[in-house]
């Protein structure tokens, strides 16, 4: 590439701190790794071609050379000789400015700040030689809890006065007492600030359950306010008081714990979020291709060809964060490259992300059941091959654009087949089969949940009927992180696709998927999955500016959702079954069910349930449970072990888990996989 300077964009890598990372440990052939933090400071001309899918580009604040400036930072773990490395870059898009990507290839304690050999966990990435990458994308977190921040400029009018728009925020407390929130819904994120703190002029409304009707709340029972408290004096407890704020909520009744919240009000000043994209894409191309940046200093992974292959991998919202940068064409750098080679999108379901709009809120999770259900984010296409929605008559696809676009392994859980429209990953719109495309694998872990803790001990609860769902699954990141480099690398390619078909039966409507569940009684199950109506938040839509806040529903015009169907069990037919789903302790699900007084009978955010089979006969005859019990499945603990072995080294063999994980799974499978399972036989 030569220098940087050649291109419409411009960016400095300016390294603040170098420090061993680990304590010097050497890595196998790779050797000892170390740690480097800084910031990249971003130069863009508004009017390239590279920039002209950035909503309100053309608004966005510039520098008096009449470029635009934003600010990201980045963190890197290499080996201290790069030569030693695989000459692989792998890219963590962060969840909400976390990093998250030792903790689930490496199982490894999570930490924003990995330094020490507790935070390399079993050392995969570092053992394979890869150069990670933690960069920003996310453009509206606050600082704290050391998140990794994007600083992006203000959408401004051409006269200077400020950009104004509707705004839209639900708020569900967990809890009672809550009587404050910041207009964004999170402290972690920035809130956009009111027009008017005239509560006239905005729309407060309530409801139980996401479809029910919104019911007002008058506009002098609530204020644009914050509550303040320190210590009291003389006894009388905490000093409180009521502050005017355009940037918080007060409501004195308080928020009655799991009703929606609504409110929608005149928002000021939106950051132009979809820079995200381009700092993503314009760092890993220098990293990728350049030699020496803006300021002339060297690319800090090495001379050009220090990086063969780039990698990138997100979960949930970065999942969908994966989606719509290839989908949006961000794949192809300032120069025409291919950025990545590859992509390993993670439990993001069938949704995009709302990012790339004005008054974006990309902190909020995509659309459930009973939270955020009319989250712009999940809108056509939703599959990587190409279709046509039948209530548009638009045909699109992700993969559109065959010279620069990424090689692809979707991995996805129950939890989005039953909360994130996962069905429509591999269906057209009213939920006929389509073949995935050539550079495409789509993997369904089947039975477990959206969040699984490698280093998780014993189950958990929540707001919910049932455990949360305890299977394990890091094991198969690990296998796809090979499988796609040596799809990449080789041409080798990945086992086929492993999803539910509705023509073999396995992807089933609702209704047949309640003859097929276990009837346990007192359990709990959820009345349908979480729906996609038609949504239509105005005439604008597709420049990015939502003028229609609620938008317009449109039930009758839907997109089809299907679930895989069961075993005798309850547990998932179709896809890869971890060593726990495959030789199982218990039912687990995608989806659990929200506990009375907290949106009873509605499904729980990302959670899916883990239900205990009944430890004997007596047991089970003394509860009624239809499912076999663990004794008559095993026999005993040491049947259970040998099961989970068996399963592990099936796995093996078909290429989903590495030699080196079947002694991992059978050293947990140990005293029926206690603490993690509820199993209450003699030890």
């Amino acid at each position: 590439m030569g220098e940087i300077r050649s291109m419409t964009n411009h960016l400095a890598i300016r390294i603040h701190n170098r420090r061993p990372f680990a304590g010097d440990q050497r890595f196998g052939q790779t050797g000892a790794y170390e740690k480097l933090t800084g910031r990249v400071h971003h130069k863009i001309d508004p009017v390239a071609a590279a920039q002209a899918g950035v909503t309100d580009i053309m608004l966005a604040e510039r520098g008096e050379d009449g470029l635009v400036h934003f600010t990201a930072d980045v963190c890197i773990l290499k080996p201290v000789d790069m030569r030693a490395g695989n000459r692989r870059l792998f890219f963590d898009w962060g969840n909400r400015g976390n990093k998250r990507m030792l903790q689930y290839f490496n199982d490894a304690l999570h930490s924003n700040d990995p330094v020490s050999e507790e935070h390399a966990g079993n050392a995969f990435l570092m053992r394979r030689g890869y150069t990670l990458v933690f960069g920003s994308w996310q453009g509206d977190l606050l600082p704290g809890d050391g998140r990794m921040m994007l600083d992006l400029p203000v959408a401004r009018q051409a006269d200077g006065s400020p950009v104004t728009g509707l705004v839209r925020t639900e708020f569900i407390a967990s809890v009672p007492g809550m009587v404050c929130y910041p207009l964004s819904g999170r402290g972690s994120t920035r809130s956009h600030a009111v027009v008017s703190r005239d509560t006239s002029k905005a729309q407060l409304t309530r409801r139980r359950y996401a479809m029910d009707q919104r019911q007002p709340i008058p506009s002098d029972q609530w204020a644009f306010a914050r509550l303040e408290a320190t210590g009291g004096l003389d006894g009388l407890g905490p000093d409180r008081g009521v502050a005017p704020s355009d940037s918080h909520i007060y409501l004195p009744a308080g928020f009655e714990p799991g009703w929606i919240y609504e409110l929608v009000y005149e928002g000021r000043d939106p950051l132009v979020m979809g820079l995200g994209h381009v700092a993503v894409r314009d760092l890993v191309s220098f990293l990728k291709y350049g030699e020496r940046d803006v300021d002339g200093q060297d690319n800090p992974l090495g001379a050009k060809g220090a990086i063969e292959k780039a990698y990138g991998y997100g979960r949930s919202q970065t999942g969908r964060c994966i989606r719509d940068f290839i989908w949006r064409g961000f794949n192809k750098d300032a120069e025409g490259r291919k950025v990545f080679d590859g992509l390993m999108p993670h439990v993001s379901g069938a949704g995009g992300k709302w990012l790339n709009q004005r008054f974006a809120n990309a902190v909020i999770a995509g659309g459930q059941q009973h939270e955020d259900h009319y989250c712009p984010a999940d809108r056509f296409p939703f599959a990587y091959a190409e279709c046509t929605d039948h209530n548009s008559g638009k045909t699109d696809a992700i993969l559109k654009r065959p010279s620069t676009d990424p090689l692809v392994i979707h991995t996805q859980t129950a939890t989005e087949y039953w909360q994130r429209r996962g069905s429509l990953v591999h269906t057209d719109t009213q939920g006929n089969d389509l073949p995935e495309p050539e550079g495409v694998r789509i993997y369904h872990w089947s039975s477990t949940q959206h969040t699984g803790d490698p280093r998780q001990q014993q189950p958990r609860g929540s707001v919910t009927e049932h455990f949360l769902n305890v299977a394990q699954t890091s094991m198969l990141f690990r296998a796809m992180l090979d499988a796609l480099d040596r799809w990449a690398t080789e041409g080798t390619p990945p086992p086929p696709s492993r999803v539910p078909r509705a023509a073999n039966g396995t992807l089933v409507p609702m209704e047949e998927w309640r003859k097929q569940f276990p009837a346990m009684p007192g359990k709990a199950v959820p009345q349908e999955p979480n729906q996609l109506p038609l949504m239509d938040f105005g005439p604008d839509e597709e420049n990015g500016v939502l003028v229609q806040e609620p938008p317009e529903v449109h039930a009758e015009r839907g997109y089809a959702v299907l679930v895989p169907a069961v075993d005798e069990d309850g547990n998932e037919i179709a896809g890869v079954r971890c060593p726990m789903v495959a030789a199982p302790l218990g039912t687990y699900t995608g989806w659990n069910i929200r506990t009375r007084g907290l949106g009873e009978g509605a499904m729980h955010e990302f959670s899916g349930g883990y239900i205990p089979f009944p430890e004997d006969e007596s047991v089970r005859a003394a509860t009624g449970d239809p499912r076999r019990s663990i004794l008559e499945r095993y026999g005993s603990k040491e049947g259970y072990v040998v099961a989970i072995e068996k399963a592990a080294r099936e796995l093996v063999a078909e290429g989903f888990m590495l030699e080196e994980d079947v002694e991992r799974c059978v050293d947990r499978a140990a005293d029926w996989s206690r603490p993690l399972h509820e199993v209450r036989l003699p030890r």
